[in-house]
């Protein structure tokens, strides 16, 4: 299959879908513009382009000379020191576009300016649905500016990303241009001084832990997607919900910039809850606690797409919590008698209400900052259909460990691929369905349908550069070997943590 390029830069930027023909590609060439790979790099007198820094210089740099930010070279840590304290001690807003001239970052240096101005840009529309001007991962950013351990864990995402840019979904290797090698040394560095500052802060009870200190291990679990999905992510997720636990009182009284604390807390707690959900299908079973969440303080009373990782619809992802907890109870003995049949018939009720789910009413009743078209409601209705259809194909295994059957869903698979299939056309949706990609691959029997697939993990890493999907297909292909010739197994929801070394596919 011959492949084709990767979406152009100059594309990228103007928020167009790239046609990836070529380059220069189509589009740039019917509108008579340049077309760029990669960001190309802007070479000025001096440290700033415009603005009171504008033509002045670091000291031992000649005003003549060329600076660009992300050509500064760093030295690469010493390896981190090993709960959830132990662990980081071991391992060591206005709403408004950050620029680089903004005032607030005047105290930053060249390459920290460069890779918050590159968060801002790639990073918080990678983490969310719709990027807006409500985006919470841009809300982070006034915070970051304030706070040494948020800040750092910024920058460590950015440059992550950044690093990533440049390898190949078949061959991961070492960085070969200078400013990937850059990239991946900041990457390096900025991650230990966010571990180490992270330690200092959790292992002092005089210092207060703050929204920030929440908001900073949550971001370290997004840094685990783009560095494979299997580092530690349920380390800091247990982190995470045991300081939201022991703190909220302390946090929700807290005011901040931009957004409410309370604002960005509600949106914290809850994808930390989808995590917890979604991640938890793929890991051996009773990994993780149980998180709650407080009251109804974080329940809206409308979803907002604009405030969603996933877009999974909140009924979905109940019911899949639901689903999991069933296969955690007869994960280590089946049960018998009545207790098998009260599991019995709470999981087929179950099953039924995802089965009798409206996807087309969800994504109607979607709270909106802007009038949505009738091509964004039908694909959201089809992202939906995509958990729903994940969630029938999880299920029904559980059903059949409780039966001891084996139930043949090659329709439902059917019908899941052709959803992955539409999606694909939709870059905002497509990086939203890695879990409902990865469940059609455990149920897939036929070469072609693990061929789309794959294809759709690769290009899955071309539009969002999260190793998490290199894991995944590397995951997958060991399945498949392990299950040729086999007739089907519906085993797979027990034993894929443990084959999947409890990584996290989101």
């Amino acid at each position: 299959m011959e492949r084709v390029c990767d979406p152009c830069w100059t594309c990228r930027s103007r928020r167009i879908q790239c046609d990836q023909s070529g380059t220069p590609c189509t589009k740039c060439e019917k509108a008579g513009i340049e077309c760029y790979d990669k960001r190309p790099l802007r070479w000025v007198k001096g440290v700033a382009i415009r603005g009171k820094m504008q033509g002045r210089t670091h000291g031992g740099i000649s005003s003549g000379s060329p600076v660009h930010t992300s050509r500064i070279t760093r030295t690469a840590p010493s390896t981190p020191k090993k709960s959830y304290h132990a662990l980081v001690q071991a391992s060591a807003s206005s709403g408004l576009p950050v620029t680089l001239q903004d005032p607030s970052m005047s105290h930053l240096d060249q390459t920290s300016k460069y890779y918050i101005d590159y968060y801002n840009e790639r990073i918080c529309k990678l983490f969310i649905v719709y990027d807006s001007a409500k985006n919470p991962f841009r809300s982070l950013i006034a915070l970051g500016l304030k706070d040494p351990v948020l800040q750092k864990g910024i920058l460590a995402l950015a440059a992550r990303h950044h690093a990533n840019t440049g390898q190949s979904f078949h061959q991961l290797q070492a960085p070969a241009s200078a400013s990937l090698i850059n990239a991946n040394r900041d990457a390096l560095l900025f991650k230990h001084q966010a571990m180490e500052a992270l330690s200092r802060v959790l292992g002092d009870r005089t210092i207060e832990k703050s929204d920030t200190t929440v908001a900073s291990i949550f971001l370290l679990i997004f840094l685990d997607v783009l560095e494979f999905g299997s580092g530690g992510w349920n380390f800091h997720l247990e982190g995470a919900k045991s300081l939201i636990a022991s703190h909220r009182p302390q946090l929700e009284a807290q005011a901040g910039p931009g957004q409410t604390v309370q604002e960005i807390w509600a949106f914290i707690s809850n994808q930390i809850h989808l995590i917890e959900t979604l991640g938890a299908t793929f890991l051996r079973p009773k990994v993780l606690s149980e998180f709650l969440l407080g009251g109804q303080a974080e329940r809206q009373p409308q979803e907002e797409i604009e405030q969603s990782f996933l877009g999974c619809p909140e009924f979905l992802l109940s019911a899949i919590q639901f689903l999991s907890n069933e296969r955690d109870a007869i994960a280590g003995k089946r049960p018998d008698g009545a207790a098998l049949q009260t599991h019995i018939q709470d999981t087929t009720i179950m099953l039924e209400l995802i089965q009798n789910f409206d996807c087309y009413a969800w994504a109607l009743s979607l709270q909106r900052s802007r009038q949505p078209s009738t091509a964004e409601i039908n694909n959201l209705c089809k992202l939906s259909q995509t958990f729903k259809t994940g969630a029938l194909l999880y299920g029904r295994r559980v059903l059949d460990a409780l039966t001891e059957t084996i139930t043949e869903q090659d329709d439902l698979v059917s019908e899941l691929l052709g959803l992955i299939a539409v999606l694909k056309d939709d870059e905002a949706l497509f990086k939203c369905v890695l879990w409902a990609i990865f469940v059609a691959g455990l149920e897939c029997r036929s070469r072609a349908q693990k061929d789309f697939l794959v294809g759709s993990l690769e290009k899955f890493w071309t539009d969002t550069s999260c190793s998490n999907v290199i894991t995944a297909a590397k995951i997958l292909k060991d399945y498949w070997d392990q299950e040729e010739g086999l007739e089907g197994s519906s085993r797979w929801i027990f034993d894929i943590g443990r084959l999947g070394r409890d990584c996290l596919l989101i």
